[in-house]
């Protein structure tokens, strides 16, 4: 099992290129199924996630090549509309196959499923809206069997707007007769993205980026090309290491995703400049506590509130953070305590007292953004922080080490 060794304490200084959006990516490589040809995805991040999600396309059928962050899919040779509990288990971005294979087959067979160690993910809302577009969906030893020879367009209303339903409903429809109306959908970049890359292929979607998605159902698709765009929670990542340690650029950003981030840096007296596609944050003199509340885009996103944790626990007073997206997403709160950090937790929020320095431990990743809570943890930490279970961090991180080393952090991965 790898780990990542720390030396913390040291300033950071330079300019950090962002990858592509994990978040992204997993549902336009699902999307790629849907068409007979070669679709090609540029800007793709080498990731344990994306990996993951090539191996279940090579099983659906699927011709998959991936070199230097350029991804081909050949989706004319898809035959098995199945998606295993293997592989559906470590990553639950797998369940984004169920819209673009029921759209296409007329059936599909997934897992329920599993990923991150964290709190329920109830996917009833993807389910309720597959009946709603006329499917038969039934729950067969753990598996989701949904069929119909052809989905009907509906006006659909989510309770909530969740990213991971907006995209599979959204993919389910593009093919489906008449018109679909997904109402409170999600309006994360991500989701754009998809239905931007949807349109290249054919797709008739309008409302693209707002809260109300109308969807005309095509015939059929064809293939398209698309660049992935920034990781916004890479971006993020890097940008509160930077408030806490030093000045760092961010850069091949964009910085409207990161406005409500960018917003909560300021108030911490964190200097930012934004120059076209950079941003650059400069640590504050005397780092003040300002509480946040996570939300939907554009509030500020429950993927960076680990990190926002971590940054507050140096801050000159008390601060309250509060998930209500996931409100049992707290897993870094006893690794970071194990740091010297004061931080207590109620329900869904957090309540962090500033202290005046922290302490290098050995720590262990719960999950993605509890990894890079603690990363960020360790590099503000006085002396050595062992950072084990790094799997997770490589499941959405690319060669995040070397991109801190390249900012002038003492850290390193090793074998055990």
């Amino acid at each position: 099992m790898d780990k990542i060794i720390i030396n913390g304490g040291k300033p950071l200084e330079g300019t950090v290129k962002i990858s592509g959006a994990k978040n992204a990516v997993l549902p336009m490589m699902a999307a790629a199924l849907m068409v007979d040809g070669i679709s090609t995805i540029t800007r793709v991040p080498n990731l344990r996630d994306t990996r993951t999600m090539i191996r279940l396309m090579e099983i659906i059928g699927a011709k998959v090549s991936f070199k230097n962050g350029t991804l081909t899919v050949d989706g004319s040779t898809v035959n098995n509309p199945e998606a295993p509990y293997d592989l559906v288990k470590t990553m639950r971005a797998s369940f984004y196959v169920l819209g673009p294979l029921i759209a296409r087959f007329g059936e599909v067979k997934v897992s329920l499923p599993g990923g991150c160690a964290w709190g329920p993910r109830p996917v009833d809302y993807h389910l309720k809206g597959l009946e709603e577009l006329g499917a038969k969906v039934t729950l067969d030893s753990g598996y989701i069997l949904a069929e119909s020879p052809k989905l009907q367009g509906k006006t659909i209303r989510f309770e909530y707007p969740s990213v991971g339903a907006t995209g599979n409903i959204a993919m389910a429809a593009v093919t489906a007769n008449g018109t679909t109306i997904i109402e409170n959908a999600a309006r994360e970049p991500e989701i754009e993205q998809l239905c931007l890359f949807m349109n290249k292929m054919g797709a008739d979607i309008s409302g693209v980026g707002t809260d109300e998605l109308t969807i005309t159902g095509v015939k059929q698709l064809h293939p398209a090309d698309i660049e992935v765009i920034p990781d916004r929670v890479e971006a993020g990542t890097f940008l509160m290491a930077g408030a806490a340690l030093g000045e760092v650029t961010v850069q091949d950003v964009v910085p409207k995703h990161l406005k409500a981030v960018l917003s909560k840096l300021e108030e911490t007296g964190a200097k930012i400049e934004i120059k076209g596609d950079a941003v650059t944050v400069t640590k504050a003199e005397n780092l003040a506590p300002v509480d946040m509340t996570t939300a939907v885009f554009p509030g500020f996103p429950t993927d960076l509130q680990a990190q926002w944790v971590a940054l507050m626990m140096l801050a000159n007073g008390s601060s309250v953070v509060t998930d209500t997206v996931y409100h049992d997403r707290f897993s870094h709160v006893p690794e970071l305590n194990r740091l010297g950090a004061n931080i207590h937790l109620e329900n869904n929020v957090a309540i962090i007292r500033g202290v005046k320095k922290l302490l290098g431990a050995s720590v262990m990743s719960t999950d993605i953004r509890a990894s890079a809570s603690l990363i960020n943890a360790g590099l503000m930490a006085e002396g050595q922080t062992d950072l084990s279970r790094i799997y997770h961090i490589d499941r959405g991180y690319e060669n995040i080490e070397a991109k801190y080393r390249a900012l002038g952090a003492d850290i390193s991965r090793i074998s055990e």
